[in-house]
């Protein structure tokens, strides 16, 4: 069984920071490939980071350049560093982890930005 618990979120003014954190239960993580996608109301869910087991990582569009996926397999932890944020980067965070055909969701975390 896997759990993921995402921590970070909150409150902050464009322009801030954020980092957001998921441990991950299980002994597989550092075989697994991690992510971070988000949902903000009427959206869809989109991807937003993935790091691979072998670090490969890949960045949607509209953060590419102000966010940075990084993961600790010592501590089964991923991260996703956030900078520059804007309004639009408002939405739930959500950590997942990818094993196989299998995939498995955090319970999210919320970011809101707001001045």
């Amino acid at each position: 069984q896997v759990q993921l618990v995402e921590s970070g979120g909150g409150l902050v003014q464009p322009g801030g920071s954020l980092r957001l954190s998921c441990a991950a239960s299980g002994s597989f993580f550092s075989v697994s490939v991690m992510g971070w996608y988000r949902q903000a109301p009427g959206n869809q869910r989109e991807l937003v980071a993935q790091i691979t087991s072998g670090d490969t990582t890949y960045y949607a569009d509209s953060v590419k350049g102000r966010c940075t996926i990084s993961r600790d397999n010592a501590r089964n932890t991923v991260y996703l560093q956030m900078n520059s944020l804007k309004p639009e980067d408002t939405a739930v965070y959500y950590c997942t982890l990818r094993r196989g055909p299998s995939l498995y969701w955090g319970q999210g975390t919320q970011v809101t930005l707001s001045s």
